[in-house]
C-alpha cells in the first residue's frame, strides 16, 4: 500500500506541471423567503468548480465563494490500467445539526487517499478497494445490480425499467427502501418507501412541482466510535419530522437564470428564488 501511494505521490508530481485543461463551472442564487408568520429572510448562495485533467489524472477543486471564499473540496484522482487511486486532500466542514436526515454527530477527518480495482469477470465487475470492501457489479436481462460485501453493514442495490416504470431497491444491511417513477399524461411522478411523492408537469411555460414528505420518526444512533473518530458502518441519530408539502412553480428565462415560487404548508411560507448554473 505504501509503494502505491509512493507511485501516486511521484506520477501527480511530474504532471502537475502538465495539465493542459482547466475546465471552470459553478452556480449562484439569491432567496427571499417570508417564513410565514417569522420575520423574512434574504439568502445568497453561489460556488464554483475546477477541474483540471492531465492524462489519466483529474484534479477537482470545489469553493463555496458567497462566503469567505472557502473551499469546500480537493481531490485527485488517476486511473493505472484496472487500477484507481483517488486522494481527498480536503478535511470539510460537516453539518452536524440534527435535521432528520442522519447527519454526522461530530466532525469527521475525511482525508485520505483510496486505492480501488475493478476486474471484469463476464457480465460483471468485481471491485476492491484498500478498506476491504468488495463490490459486484453488472446488468442482467435489463436490470442493472451491486452488490458491496462490508463488514457488518453488507449493501445491495438493484434498478431496472420495466413497462414503462423506473424502479430501484436498496438493501442496507438489512434494511430496505425503494423508489418508482413513471410518466403519465406528461406528468412525471416518483414515489418512496418514505411515503415521499412527487408530480412534476408543464404549466402555460412554467413547470410546475407538487411534492408531499412523509413523516419522519426519530431514530437511535448506533453509532462506533474510536478515537474519536465514528465508523463508516455508524448509523447515527435521526429526528422526528411532521409531514409536510411544497408547491414550486419554476420558469426559465432566455437570460439563461431559473426564477422560482415554493409554498411550503408546514410554515405556510413563500420563498421566491432566482438561480443561474454555467
Amino acid at each position: 500500500m505504501k509503494k502505491l501511494i509512493a507511485l501516486f505521490a511521484v506520477t501527480t508530481l511530474a504532471s502537475t506541471s502538465a495539465i493542459a485543461a482547466i475546465a471552470l463551472s459553478g452556480a449562484a442564487s439569491v432567496s427571499y423567503d417570508d417564513n410565514g408568520a417569522s420575520p423574512s429572510a434574504t439568502s445568497y448562495d453561489a460556488d464554483l468548480s475546477f477541474v483540471g485533467t492531465a492524462g489519466g489524472t483529474t484534479v477537482t477543486i470545489g469553493m463555496d465563494v458567497d462566503t469567505t471564499a472557502a473551499i469546500t473540496g480537493a481531490t485527485m484522482a488517476s486511473k493505472i490500467g484496472p487500477m484507481t487511486i483517488s486522494a481527498d486532500m480536503h478535511n470539510a466542514t460537516e453539518d452536524t445539526n440534527d435535521d432528520g436526515d442522519n447527519d454526522y454527530r461530530a466532525q469527521q477527518d475525511d482525508t485520505g487517499v483510496t486505492v480501488s480495482l475493478d476486474a471484469p469477470i463476464g457480465d460483471a465487475t468485481v471491485g476492491l478497494d484498500n478498506s476491504g470492501n468488495v463490490t459486484v457489479s453488472g446488468t442482467f436481462s435489463g436490470v442493472t445490480v451491486s452488490h458491496t460485501v462490508k463488514n457488518g453493514a453488507d449493501t445491495t442495490t438493484g434498478s431496472a425499467s420495466i413497462a414503462g416504470m423506473d424502479i430501484s431497491v436498496t438493501n442496507d444491511a438489512g434494511d430496505s427502501t425503494w423508489t418508482l417513477g413513471t410518466t403519465v399524461s406528461g406528468v412525471a411522478l416518483t414515489l418512496s418507501s418514505s411515503n415521499n411523492v412527487t408530480a412534476t408537469f408543464g404549466l402555460t411555460g412554467n413547470t410546475m412541482t407538487i411534492s408531499h414528505f412523509g413523516a419522519v420518526a426519530s431514530k437511535a444512533a448506533t453509532a462506533i466510535q474510536t478515537n474519536g473518530v465514528y465508523a463508516a458502518t455508524a448509523k447515527y441519530s435521526r429526528a422526528k419530522a411532521n409531514a409536510y408539502t411544497t408547491v414550486a412553480i419554476s420558469r426559465s428565462l432566455t437570460s439563461g437564470a431559473t426564477l422560482s415560487a415554493t409554498y411550503k404548508d408546514s410554515d405556510d411560507s413563500l420563498t421566491l428564488k432566482a438561480a443561474v448554473a454555467f
